[in-house]
């Protein structure tokens, strides 16, 4: 229904518009009587042989949403109810930031994809706990940066911030130092800041009564070396893992209008999938298995989602495949694990 009724009128729509009706649009819908049931009924697959335990942490299946669509946590709750079995919220930032410019979010039908340019656009972490002290059971994931204003040799200082804050109320961190649209971010993903910052949240971790898993989101173009480095760093500073990949600033290979293909931002959807495979392979092997890698980028099928795990994924996440495809994606794919 979603594909051939939904989406044709939604995709008729500004991109950023429509996200935020949609989530107005799922919240009333799921405080209906017996529908939050008739969505988990619709949508979810419960079977024991579909759970994961991947550091440390037990995974109601091995398909999640990734960061960028909840970025508030103001959804988790809902978006659960269709099958997902983790959420990843943010990112989040310290301090309440517009983002950049409108328009920032744009589709590219022809290629199934979707470039966004949004900027770290949130309320901030303390707005968003708020929400997550209501959490009703779901693993979260709470993906955390840098405010825009904050220069890189304080970014350190930004991401304990938001470390502290979540602590409480996440199952696990994601650093996420490779968004194309944040300026400078990108250069704390060089060897010394980033073994720094990790090295710095870990001893922060350490502190705790119970250390919580913390992962690296790193960009799909990254080089070999570069993702040697990313190997060495992980086993200097014991980070529990990785997601691979984080969008792109390629435009290779689109075949969508000029005037969308010259737009700044990050590119997701079907043109990242083969490098993003690329990447988790390549991390897998190198590394010899040495840390669990979650794989999102261009997974649009249950052919893409199987792809990710036979690669090395040990968790998948879907985003624009989400937008694109629908929530009956999420129930194809755990059926086709149950299959094998």
């Amino acid at each position: 229904m979603y594909k051939f009724l939904l989406r044709p009128i939604l995709f008729l729509l500004d991109p950023e518009k429509v996200h935020h009706f949609t989530f107005k649009m799922v919240k009333t819908i799921s405080r209906i009587p017996l529908m939050a049931p008739v969505f988990r009924g619709m949508y979810q697959v419960n079977d024991p042989k579909l759970e994961r335990e991947v550091f440390g942490l037990t995974f109601k299946n091995p398909v999640g949403l990734a960061a960028g669509f909840d970025k508030d946590a103001k959804l988790f709750n809902e978006l659960h109810n269709f099958g997902f079995g983790f959420i990843e919220i943010g990112t989040l930032t310290p301090k309440p930031q517009s983002g950049n410019p409108k328009t920032r979010l744009f589709r590219l039908k022809k290629d199934g994809a979707i470039i966004n340019r949004m900027g770290f656009n949130n309320g901030g972490v303390e707005d968003a706990v708020l929400r997550l002290k209501k959490n009703k059971g779901v693993l979260i994931g709470g993906n955390i940066g840098k405010n825009k204003v904050t220069p890189n040799k304080k970014a350190v200082d930004d991401y304990i911030i938001c470390f502290d804050a979540l602590f409480a109320y996440v199952d696990y961190f994601v650093v996420n130092v490779s968004s194309p649209n944040t300026p400078n971010l990108r250069a704390l993903q060089d060897k010394e800041p980033l073994t720094e910052l990790l090295n710095t949240l870990q001893k922060r971790n350490k502190e705790k009564a119970s250390s919580k898993p913390i992962l690296l989101k790193i960009a799909p173009d990254l080089t070999n070396d570069q993702l040697l480095d990313i190997i060495d760093i992980i086993k200097e500073t014991k980070i529990a893992g990785v997601i691979a990949t984080n969008t792109t600033i390629s435009r290779e290979g689109l075949k969508s209008e000029a005037s969308l293909v010259s737009e700044n931002g990050g590119l997701s959807g079907k043109p990242l999938k083969n490098r993003s495979t690329e990447v988790i392979r390549f991390l897998s092997e190198k590394s010899d298995k040495a840390f669990p890698i979650i794989g999102v980028g261009g997974i649009h099928s249950t052919k893409d989602a199987l792809e990710k795990l036979e690669a090395g994924a040990s968790l998948i996440q879907l985003y624009t495949g989400f937008i694109y495809e629908g929530p009956r994606l999420i129930k194809d794919i755990n059926k086709a694990l149950l299959k094998k």
